[in-house]
């Protein structure tokens, strides 16, 4: 391909990680993990990390961490609003922790939130927000605080495409209780599989520790907010007091994330002065609507909607970048209330879902990666021109 979705961020620094494992031949999670877990926190200025298997099943135990406080923040039938337009994975944990979501519009210039559609889905009955921040983008956070003031309303956010962006000079991925984060080969540093749940709140760092390895006592700490441990180590061995999963990261994916991390900056930059060259030829482009960033997007990829005015059909579009060696996608999931999976999903939806259901036959997104890609941005506009 001439212009890829992705390409590797590993260099000799991660295959030598790989090796420092190999010859501990120690592979479960282990110092390696918990080092990278501690510098993640750092660099997000966050005061938890806890690394999983990925940035789906981060979610999952984000979500399922919620019912299991001593005052317990949700339960089975509470309202949650999900954006119309997110991951698959987004979704899942929430269905399967018995929520009720409710589906409202974006903004097809941000890609997120419509705010007005937002601040009118809310009711008394909505306990959770769930916040995506959508290719990179941030949400609009000094605007939907404002709306949740006063209330009883959490927010988590799904931030696993968003790595690095910020808003008011504060990271995304800090701004609710939890926020979680991929490390998949496609995002904006890679770690094989591989996620992290960050919080601030110290009872739900201890129950994902405990969530994230079989619901067992053994990774907590000796005072702890999930049980009164004792000092025995065999005793505590094989003691489980939640209903967790095995959603363990390896030890490599720690080892790796370590190195990763180092060249993160880097890679945001990278992204960022990628994404300047992209918005300058895009930008009142007649046929494109291309995304607005709010805030210091980090640019997960770039977002091509057809306007209404416009002749060009998609399926005309992906033909010709698939012959031009293009690789492109649809824009996440589309209007994710059109998959089949949804007869299974305790649900509403909030208005009519208009511009999600634009955006699900319109729009397309290409690429951007942690080395500059200008000559290949530049091959697009062509194209395209």
């Amino acid at each position: 391909m001439k212009y890829n979705l992705a390409s590797s961020t590993w260099g000799k620094e991660e295959i030598n990680a790989i090796k420092s494992v190999i010859e501990s031949d120690m592979y479960s999670m282990g110092k390696k993990v918990f080092e990278y877990e501690r510098d993640f926190a750092s660099f997000f200025n966050s005061k938890y990390a806890v690394m999983t298997s990925s940035g789906s099943t981060a979610n999952l135990i984000a979500t399922a961490a919620l019912f299991y406080t001593k005052k317990n923040k949700l339960k089975r039938g509470d309202e949650v609003i999900v954006p119309a337009v997110s991951w698959s994975t987004t979704y899942f944990p929430l269905h399967q922790y018995g929520l009720k979501l409710k589906f409202v519009d974006i903004d097809l210039l941000t890609l997120n939130y419509d705010l007005e559609s937002l601040k009118s889905a809310i009711s008394s009955k909505t306990k959770l927000i769930m916040i995506v921040n959508l290719l990179g983008n941030p949400n609009d956070f000094s605007y939907i605080n404002d709306l949740i003031e006063n209330r009883d309303i959490l927010l988590i956010e799904d931030n696993c495409e968003s790595m690095g962006a910020k808003f008011n000079n504060k990271y995304t991925g800090t701004f609710g209780i939890m926020g979680t984060f991929s490390t998949f080969f496609s995002h904006h540093m890679a770690t094989m599989e591989g996620g992290v749940v960050l919080t601030d709140n110290e009872e739900l760092y201890h129950i994902l520790l405990s969530l994230r390895a079989h619901g067992w006592t053994r990774n907590l700490p000796a005072i702890n907010h999930v049980s009164n441990k004792g000092d025995n180590p065999f005793d505590e061995s094989f003691r489980f007091v939640l209903p967790g999963y095995n959603v363990r990261p390896l030890e490599m994916s720690g080892a790796i994330g370590i190195e990763q991390l180092k060249k993160l900056p880097k890679f945001l930059k990278n992204r960022i002065d990628n994404g300047i060259l992209f918005t300058e030829l895009f930008r009142d482009n007649k046929h494109f609507i291309v995304q607005e960033q709010i805030g210091i997007s980090s640019w997960f990829g770039f977002s091509l909607i057809i306007k209404p005015e416009s002749k060009f059909k998609r399926e005309n579009i992906v033909k010709k970048l698939r012959n031009a060696d293009i690789e492109c996608r649809p824009i996440v999931t589309g209007d994710f209330t059109q998959n089949e999976v949804m007869k299974y999903i305790s649900h509403e939806i909030h208005g009519d879902l208009k511009n999600a259901k634009y955006l699900h036959t319109n729009g397309f997104f290409v690429g951007n990666h942690q080395i500059p890609i200008h000559d290949e941005i530049k091959y697009l506009f062509d194209l395209l021109s």
